[in-house]
């Protein structure tokens, strides 16, 4: 009897189908910065193809873990031998990578670029619902929220000045990624505060007359070109030492990530020793 039961019980589950798990999708990033949200977010072997930025220490956190995976340049031709069943990219780059991929019936996700901390989460979560990792999307925008609540501090009229001074001399404007940065680490954008309202060059001489209280040093290369020597000039070296000097490594706000934060404990700290300097 028992015999009987077993096989009829087989015989009802054999015709019961078997529920499989969708294959996760190939993705292509053509973007820097949505290179490294995939690299947060994506299985092994998922990855078919990262652009050679995301290598570039200098413009990349993430530059380590890049050499683990492809690397191809953001072009309509790798587009179509990679054969992506999703391509991220952000406003404004590889338009003619994108279409192609579009025309090619994959599935094109467009990021803008992030102005404020509170886009990291939500483009995080919509690079990961794409690509099939919910679940760790969640944890990443979960960590990233808690993690900015914990090093966010009250802002006011009287927190100290700083200005972010790039290759070339140029400044950051209010409303962008940086800003929004400086905010949270209670300082004011210098360039604010000096009612310069978008991003333009600021002669030193300005900046060493009418001195922030911090000078954020924005470095984005290694300073071999003239446009990035200018930020060693002896001249800023004097005017801006100590307490009132902090080297900030551009790749952490270039792109809205997890890794951001890093830079509002960077600038939290300089802000506490310029608050005990003499």
């Amino acid at each position: 009897m028992k015999g009987v039961m077993a096989g009829i019980l087989a015989g009802i589950l054999g015709c019961v189908p078997i529920a499989r798990a969708q294959p996760l999708p190939r993705v292509m990033s053509v973007n820097v910065c949505t290179d490294q949200l995939l690299l947060l977010l994506a299985a092994p072997g998922q990855i078919a193809g990262i652009t050679p930025l995301a290598r570039d220490c200098w413009n990349a956190v993430l530059c380590e873990q890049a050499r683990q995976v492809p690397v191809l340049r953001p072009t309509a031709e790798n587009v179509v031998t990679a054969h992506p069943d999703v391509v991220l990219g952000e406003s404004y780059t590889a338009a003619v990578a994108l279409q192609v991929a579009r025309d090619r019936g994959a599935r094109v996700l467009v990021l803008p670029p992030a102005q404020a901390l509170a886009d990291i989460p939500d483009q995080i979560m919509v690079v990961a619902r794409a690509i099939g990792a919910t679940a760790r999307g969640r944890e990443l925008a979960g960590a990233f929220t808690s993690r900015l609540a914990a090093l966010s501090v009250g802002r006011g009229p009287t927190d100290p000045t700083a200005a972010i001074y790039a290759a070339n001399g140029f400044v950051t404007r209010a409303g962008s990624l940086p800003d929004d940065v400086l905010a949270h680490a209670g300082l004011r954008n210098y360039a604010t505060v000096m009612a310069q309202q978008t991003s333009a060059r600021l002669s030193m001489e300005m900046l060493i007359a009418h001195p922030p209280g911090l000078l954020v040093l924005d470095r984005s290369g290694q300073g071999t070109s003239l446009a990035q020597s200018m930020l060693d000039h002896p001249a800023l070296k004097q005017a801006f030492a100590g307490p009132h000097r902090l080297d900030l490594p551009a790749r952490l706000w270039l792109c809205g990530l997890p890794q951001t934060l890093d830079s509002i404990a960077m600038l939290r700290a300089a802000r506490d020793r310029l608050e005990t300097a003499p």
